[in-house]
């Protein structure tokens, strides 16, 4: 049935697949150095919670191949509609770290021009934007645009009655519309076993009608391939696509959690012999595409990066407490005049 994800995720690093093409090595290269900086602003991030300039901060360590692989299948033209772990994502399209960060680090808005990017915003509630990412790709569908939007989502998504929505939507409606799926195994502290007894978590899509797949989320180039073959699926007419990455992330599921108390000894330590990373860099280095001496320019290049977020991120952001009250409601609430009336007062009497 063409409808069924392949028996096991699809890799090309390791193994040839028929069904799909190793991308080009300029674009592997490509790929190897957004994935590189993406790890570097990540820690960053990380480091910016200790210091207490991030209000928290998801890490997506371990998680690159997808990160990067999502935003490197789309154009500048399709949308993309992120979670609260996809800043490495948000980094790889181009927008500034800084205005990536502003959401994380307590403003009331996410940082970034939203049309201008063609990002939503990131989202923290559990799959409410695969339904923004389908009505967005249906209404420009109807409006003979061929954009695709691309719904990046979680395994803990997939037990919220929006992604469901969203699926049946799409597929009734034929939107060109990618769900991307990272499997990292958990969803904070439940595991996968404990979401789903499903093959995988591609298969769900077939109850709807669409065309699924699923592939080593860690394997780059196998990423690449794949969305490649949705979005173009996708973008032809053909309805809605869904791919699910299995992968990992190596950091806890925020600065605020201790996944000591969930995660098994020396899970962590197996999933390190298959860091994405290291597994595309491999590849390059035995085709003779890269060397120590690239290696160790994009590895600067990304300190050099870090730097410009640190350095960027330690000036404090001007503020103006009566933003508190803007935009809550298009005509205020008499109790909202009265508690800006209120913060005025304390103002003057400073």
């Amino acid at each position: 049935m063409e409808w069924l994800p392949s028996s096991s995720p699809v890799r090309l690093l390791e193994q040839p697949d028929p069904k799909y093409p190793m991308p080009e090595p300029a674009r592997l290269l490509a790929a190897y150095r957004a994935m590189v900086l993406g790890r570097r602003f990540d820690a960053q991030a990380t480091t910016l919670t200790k210091q207490g300039r991030l209000a928290v901060y998801p890490s997506s360590r371990g998680q690159e191949a997808c990160q990067v692989g999502a935003v490197l299948s789309i154009g500048a033209d399709d949308w993309l509609f992120p979670t609260y772990r996809d800043s490495v994502s948000l980094v790889a399209r181009g927008i500034d770290p800084v205005e990536v960060l502003t959401l994380l680090r307590g403003d009331w808005h996410c940082g970034y021009d939203v049309p201008a990017t063609r990002t939503a915003a990131q989202c923290t509630p559990l799959a409410t934007q695969t339904l923004h990412a389908v009505g967005l790709a249906h209404g420009e569908a109807r409006k003979g645009n061929d954009t695709v939007a691309m719904a990046l989502l979680g395994d803990g998504a997939t037990s919220e009655g929006d992604f469901h929505e969203a699926l049946n939507f799409a597929a009734v409606f034929r939107a060109p519309v990618v769900f991307f799926m990272q499997n990292n195994g958990y969803a904070i502290s439940v595991p996968l076993a404990k979401q789903s007894v499903a093959p995988s978590l591609a298969h769900k899509g077939i109850g709807y009608g669409m065309r699924s797949e699923q592939v080593d989320g860690n394997d780059a180039a196998a990423v690449l391939s794949v969305l490649d073959s949705a979005v173009a699926h996708a973008r032809a007419g053909n309805g809605p696509f869904l791919v699910e990455a299995h992968t990992y992330r190596m950091e806890a599921h925020t600065n605020a959690d201790d996944a000591t108390r969930y995660r098994p000894p020396g899970e962590v330590e197996h999933w390190q012999q298959r860091d994405p990373i290291g597994l595309l860099e491999r590849h390059l280095r035995a085709g003779g595409h890269l060397d120590d001496a690239a290696v160790e320019r994009i590895a600067a290049e990304a300190e050099e990066f870090a730097a410009g977020v640190r350095t960027r991120m330690q000036q404090e952001p001007a503020v103006d407490p009566e933003d508190l009250f803007r935009h809550v409601y298009a005509e205020p609430t008499p109790q909202l005049t009265e508690q800006l009336a209120q913060l005025r007062a304390e103002q003057e009497a400073l």
